[in-house]
């Protein structure tokens, strides 16, 4: 379960204090998977990094009592300096997982051939996305973070391969997934949030929070 308890989150611009929650309590249940809907300079991203444990609140907790993700997209992790195979191996460790069957199951599905050998460095950013999906699902986690959907690359075998995986593990794991489209949520949320103002309002459908969020747009 991920769960915040009177969450509260704002950043300084310079200008003036920017409120991406204020308050917030909910709960995220196991296959319950959740979409949030907010436009673009919300704070979208703030949220899922905090489910993530990436960002701490201001004020109140966040608490995760299951194997939670990385955002889908986040290379926080990984060393630009070394290649993708040294980095897969090292983070297969920092989860107590077999080095070398992660780095094969990364190796298969980027399909980067002889660049996963290469420093991260000099990969495009399409090669990146691969990268950080593979690894997304070689660790298998409770919870999935996604924001703004699949990652942005135009390899077609990459994203059938992937999205087949991805939907597998969709049957036993559930997702957070944080868009300003809600036609990118309706893969993957049973229920809905809207972000406006600070405030998250939750609906039981996807239907309900598009109401609100044509409405408020």
């Amino acid at each position: 379960m991920i769960e915040f308890n009177n969450v509260s989150k704002s950043f300084w611009t310079g200008q003036r204090r920017k409120v991406i929650l204020e308050g917030a309590s909910f709960r995220v249940e196991p296959g319950r998977s959740m979409g949030i809907l907010a436009p673009n300079g919300t704070g979208k991203t703030t949220i899922v990094n905090m489910m993530a444990g990436l960002e701490k609140p201001d004020e109140g907790t966040v608490t995760r009592s299951a194997r939670v993700s990385f955002p889908l997209g986040f290379m926080g992790g990984v060393s630009s300096k070394q290649t993708a195979t040294e980095n897969v191996r090292y983070i297969a460790q920092l989860y107590g997982l077999d080095p070398d069957y992660v780095e094969a199951f990364c190796r298969w599905l980027c399909g980067i051939e002889e660049y996963f050998d290469r420093a991260v460095g000099t990969y495009s950013q399409g090669m990146r996305a691969r990268l950080s999906f593979a690894l997304l699902l070689a660790l298998d986690f409770d919870y999935y973070l996604i924001d703004e959907g699949m990652p942005s690359t135009t390899d077609a075998e990459f994203n059938r391969k992937a999205g087949s995986l991805l939907q597998e593990r969709l049957q036993r794991a559930t997702v957070v997934i944080v868009s300003h489209k809600p036609e990118v949520l309706e893969r993957f949320a049973r229920t809905a949030a809207v972000l406006r103002d600070g405030r998250l309002h939750h609906f039981d459908t996807l239907e309900e929070a598009q109401r609100l969020y044509d409405y408020a747009s």
